[in-house]
């Protein structure tokens, strides 16, 4: 537990040491309020709630969490310092939960600092706090699971940009597999229990009933079993990968 600290807070302090964790929360800030004030109507619908404020989250994880995970293994990998970091007496479970909590808890910290919606909508009506709360707390889970993938694609190249477009593709895949669109493409030819399977696997599908307040134990074990899944497999391609 104390390597685990360690780690975390190296992780966390590297972020704030330069001017790119301040941009990234900055854009995350501009770019939730636009769409959730322009793009989805806040006003124009006239209630008082923030389904516009997390309908675009899974969207807007789609290449800004990408966009953090990108350095977690491929600069460690590029700048030589993995070398160093293998040779701690620091498992490698925790390094790798170290630097995934760290980046986790990174834009946990951005996503709270939205909170002056959740002050506009209190000021504006009388809203589902509850609603808010566990919509929240989805959403904090979904970008986790967009960070895990991100981790093992990041420990897959020691190139930020490619590492980048790979977690955003495999991310793509789990957002739009509960989309009708692609229900309906597989509909005509596959079992019913493919396109439940391949819904159950949506970030969309999971994080849409968080989000309007109904917090199941099954959505909650998809996220961490997710996670858990995509950060054994980080463990995994840092091991097959410690010669290069």
């Amino acid at each position: 537990m104390n390597n685990l600290g360690v780690i975390f807070r190296r992780e966390l302090g590297s972020y704030f040491a330069t001017p790119l964790a301040y941009i990234f929360i900055v854009i995350f800030l501009v770019m939730a309020s636009l769409f959730t004030f322009d793009v989805g109507g806040f006003y124009e619908a006239g209630q008082a709630d923030l389904i516009a404020f997390f309908n675009f989250h899974a969207g807007l994880y789609l290449f800004l969490i990408p966009a953090v995970a990108m350095r977690l293994w491929a600069e460690e990998r590029k700048s030589g310092t993995i070398e160093l970091l293998m040779t701690l007496p620091v498992s490698r479970g925790a390094m790798v939960l170290g630097k995934f909590l760290a980046a986790w808890v990174f834009v946990g910290i951005a996503l709270l600092l939205t909170f002056p919606m959740v002050l506009t909508v209190n000021y504006l009506g009388a809203p589902d706090n509850g609603a808010i709360l566990t919509g929240y707390i989805g959403s904090w889970l979904m970008a986790g699971g967009y960070l895990a993938i991100g981790s093992c694609m990041s420990a897959v190249t020691k190139n930020q940009v490619i590492a980048f477009i790979l977690s955003v593709v495999v991310c793509f895949l789990f957002v739009v597999s509960g989309v009708s669109m692609v229900q309906n493409a597989f509909s005509g030819w596959a079992p019913q229990w493919v396109l439940d399977t391949l819904a159950s696997f949506s970030f969309l599908t999971r994080f849409e009933a968080i989000s309007k307040g109904v917090l199941d134990v099954r959505d909650l074990l998809y996220f961490f079993s997710l996670m858990g899944a995509w950060l054994l497999a980080t463990a995994v391609v840092i091991d097959l990968k410690k010669a290069d």
